[in-house]
């Protein structure tokens, strides 16, 4: 099969499109011909070599995809040739205590698709244990199915799961024109939230607007005056924090008495200053979320698939191209999804 293969930890000029050998599927697996994969921040991690993300090389990436079952292997009955399929992409055991709890994003083996957890979806062809192939929506396309999972599983899990985000209340969504920051902002307003989005690029507030946004601030600096005085002097209830410590004083700042900021990641480095005397005098908190579960992948689909979510594809790009989608990705220019097309 032609697929795009990580040959050496690096910069994008180290992806290289190529063949690669023909998964075959064992005792409950199945091999999905990829119709459409979607790229995530993740994948310009791995292919940087971010330590965390112990994997093999030659390696392909890619976590959020769709398309046909192609095969299936012993012991499989519920999947067939041809069935239209999204993956989930996170892969778990589904036998340790976390995973019979219905927190199967904490298992102690637990993987992304194209990360620690397998090959991923940069490929004609990919492998996954069946549990992970769900059916997609008669209504959502390809390009769609694999530009909503990973970031609307996560936003879910960050906002309704860790927050427990309730209606009337006020979240700033940090990088709203991000694939996670287009989904916290649709997830909010589901939740029946109020939401003030933030991007460092004037162009996306109008669009992120039209998915729901009441208000919207031009990031840079400290943006939390401007959140309190859109929030007349109280702060936000919940702060979604996904960029880390070019940002996080600010985010803590803009919350108000008793909020929560919760995270799932560090665009911008690893390590933040904090002031603690800021939280207890405050009473706020912070929380840390991972991905979802497979029981919340299947809530948001429902969503998506009756268009209560909108999946934002911003572009499609050929496979042979992931180079120049990586660069285009990195470069902060997308609303949305850049989603490959083998």
């Amino acid at each position: 099969m032609k697929a795009v293969l990580l040959n050496q930890f690096g910069g994008p000029e180290n992806l290289s499109f190529g063949d690669f050998n023909d998964p075959v599927p064992l005792d409950g697996e199945v091999v999905v011909r990829v119709r459409a994969c979607a790229l995530n921040h993740l994948d310009l991690w791995v292919r940087q070599g971010v330590p965390a993300y112990r994997i093999r090389l030659p390696h392909i990436l890619g976590s959020d995809i769709a398309g046909e079952i192609h095969s299936v292997g012993p012991g499989v009955d519920v999947l067939k040739p041809g069935d239209r399929v999204f993956l989930a992409p996170g892969v778990s055991c589904f036998k340790c205590e976390p995973c019979l709890a219905g927190r199967d994003n904490l298992c102690d083996s637990y993987g992304v698709l194209g990360a620690q957890g397998g090959h991923g979806g940069y490929a004609q062809f990919v492998k996954v244990p069946a549990r992970n192939a769900l059916p997609l929506p008669d209504r959502v396309s390809f390009e769609e199915g694999a530009a909503f999972p990973l970031t609307f599983v996560t936003a879910w899990h960050m906002l309704v799961t860790r927050a427990a985000l309730r209606p009337g209340q006020t979240v700033l969504v940090l990088g709203a024109g991000s694939g996670i920051g287009v989904a916290a902002i649709q997830v909010a307003r589901h939740a029946g939230a109020d939401v003030i989005a933030l991007s460092t690029q004037e162009s996306k507030l109008g669009q992120a607007k039209k998915l729901g946004a009441s208000e919207t601030i031009l990031g840079g600096g400290d943006f939390s005056r401007q959140v309190l005085k859109l929030t007349q002097g109280r702060g936000v209830d919940v702060v979604f924090e996904h960029v880390g410590p070019a940002t996080f004083d600010s985010s803590v700042r803009s919350l108000k008495k008793g909020g929560t900021l919760v995270t799932c990641g560090a665009t911008t480095g690893p390590k933040t200053e904090l002031d603690l005397r800021y939280v207890f005098s405050r009473e706020l908190n912070l929380l840390g979320s991972y991905m979802g579960t497979l029981g919340e992948l299947s809530t948001v689909a429902a969503l998506v698939g009756t268009g209560k979510l909108k999946v934002v594809v911003d572009s499609t790009r050929p496979l042979s191209e992931a180079r120049q989608a990586h660069e285009y990705l990195a470069a902060g220019k997308q609303f949305g999804k850049v989603v490959l097309i083998p």
